[in-house]
């Protein structure tokens, strides 16, 4: 049987690749292209996703690698809501998010040329401003990367029951 440690991050690190699923659905099919700090927190996600799911593969070989994925993911999650901050409250009132941190992590990177169908930039911060269900795309993600971020504290310091 599966520890209550191991189902939250898996729950975690689905919910991080569906984020990114969503937003690729968005992106490629309802034509609303990502802006750099877009693709940033699409990076966070799956780097999220990834942490969860290796902390569950290292959890057969050490008890407390899957701790650490927890508040790994919870760090990762609070850098994600601090960028989804950033890009609402600043990046999105500026013409051009040349220049910023996400721009040159992504282009310095090479994800976005090497990657363009998922982590390629191809709007400024003000253009990519759009509305689900009547509440700004960006606030969607920071909301997620709350919930993500209690998740990986509670897998992190939860009491072990036997």
């Amino acid at each position: 049987m599966k520890s209550t440690t191991t189902l939250i991050l898996h729950l975690i690190a689905l919910l991080c690749v569906a984020a990114v699923g969503a937003a690729l659905v968005s992106q490629h099919v309802f034509d609303m292209p990502p802006c750099a700090w877009c693709v940033f927190q699409r990076v966070l996600f799956l780097a999220i996703a990834v942490v969860c799911w290796l902390g569950i593969l290292a959890g057969r070989f050490n008890s407390l690698a899957p701790r650490a994925a927890g508040l790994l993911a919870a760090l990762g999650a609070a850098g994600g809501f601090i960028a989804g901050w950033y890009q609402d409250n600043v990046a999105a009132q500026m013409f051009s998010c040349d220049l910023t941190f996400a721009d040159r992590f992504m282009v310095e990177s090479g994800l976005d040329a090497g990657v363009p169908w998922l982590f390629g930039i191809f709007a400024t911060c003000m253009d990519a401003r759009v509305e689900l269900l009547g509440i700004e795309y960006v606030l969607w993600a920071m909301a997620l990367f709350v919930v993500v971020a209690i998740l990986g504290l509670v897998a992190a310091f939860r009491r072990r029951t036997r």
